[in-house]
């Protein structure tokens, strides 16, 4: 059975492979993108991208993707290469980052990661967590399985199955839930089993820059504010709508990017235009505070807090 991780730690170490990297975290609209082309200007590298909405193709406008002006500028990665329709995962993004470093993508310049999804950076400092493979026949059974019955349902079965799994999770959170079953299901072992094993980091920490933005909390949210009224203006709304015409399933990541729900409940007539804008505003702030919330407990003393984009003034890399 092959894992997620083992190929890497089987092809040439894994750890410490991407040499010279920086790192950028930071919450959403905090001016991470900005800082990134600013170093790759610098230091030639190529910019990969670090956040789980970024990876989507169609939701170019609202999920802040760099704009053709901006890839201009210098090389950039892992933008928009997944399909909404598919269920990325921590796993899948580190193997994509393994593949670029396998083309040498990677070697010149120093690569920047840059995004606000903080388990992309722990996956690439501390490593991943071992998980098996799972037959497309196993996914799509408990898809449909999910489809059906409903996440409650599942949660009985997988506490049945697998209750410490079972306890560690909402009975609501059907996507975990899912992805419990097919683990236990494709190996059988629990996910807590395979979770317990780490993997190695991808980057040599010794010669990485852990960067991370704190910026005001004041000017984020003034930020934010000025951002979105943006994303409308280009097309926010067409976007959301293209989505909304794949019939998706609404539990899938894509379709939970911010101003999706908010701007098709618009579209249909379910409210206006203004109020959808407002609620969008406000998801995105409380997903600023979350993220910042994250970053501060979960990033050790190894990451340099930059009060924001501009306070790298002075830093030698």
């Amino acid at each position: 059975m092959s894992v997620a991780t083992s190929d890497m730690n089987e092809s040439g170490g894994g750890e410490g492979r991407i040499r010279n990297a920086i790192l950028i975290a930071g919450p959403t609209a905090s001016g991470k993108s900005a800082l990134a082309l600013e170093l790759s200007a610098r230091h030639g590298g190529t910019i990969v991208n670090t956040d789980s909405m970024q990876v989507y193709s169609v939701l170019r406008t609202l999920t802040a993707r760099p704009g053709a002006d901006e890839l201009q500028r210098a090389p950039h990665a892992l933008y928009g290469h997944v399909h909404p329709s598919v269920a990325y995962s921590t796993g899948a993004w580190l193997r994509d980052v393994m593949a670029l470093s396998g083309r040498g993508e990677l070697d010149s310049g120093r690569p920047i990661f840059v995004g606000g999804t903080g388990l992309y950076f722990r996956a690439l400092v501390g490593g991943i967590s071992e998980m098996p493979e799972i037959p497309e026949t196993v996914r799509e059974r408990w898809r449909y399985e999910l489809a059906q019955q409903g996440s409650t349902k599942l949660h009985r079965i997988l506490m049945r199955e697998d209750s410490a799994a079972a306890m560690a999770l909402k009975p609501t959170d059907g996507q975990r839930i899912v992805r419990a079953l097919e683990v236990l299901q494709a190996s059988g072992r629990s996910i807590l089993k395979w979770q317990q094993e780490r993997g190695k980091p991808l980057i040599d920490v010794k010669s990485a820059r852990l960067l991370v933005i704190e910026p005001d909390r004041a000017d984020l949210v003034a930020r934010i504010e000025r951002r979105f009224d943006a994303m409308i203006a280009n097309g926010a709304m067409e976007e959301a709508r293209a989505l909304g015409a794949l019939g998706l399933d609404p539990s899938l990541p894509a379709m939970k990017a911010i101003g999706v729900r908010e701007l098709l409940a618009a579209s249909a007539g379910e409210m206006t235009l203004e109020a959808a804008i407002e609620q969008a505003k406000i998801a995105t702030r409380q997903y600023a505070k979350r993220q910042a919330t994250w970053f501060r407990h979960q990033l050790g003393p190894e990451w340099q807090r930059l009060p924001g984009p501009s306070g790298l003034a002075g830093v030698h890399l």
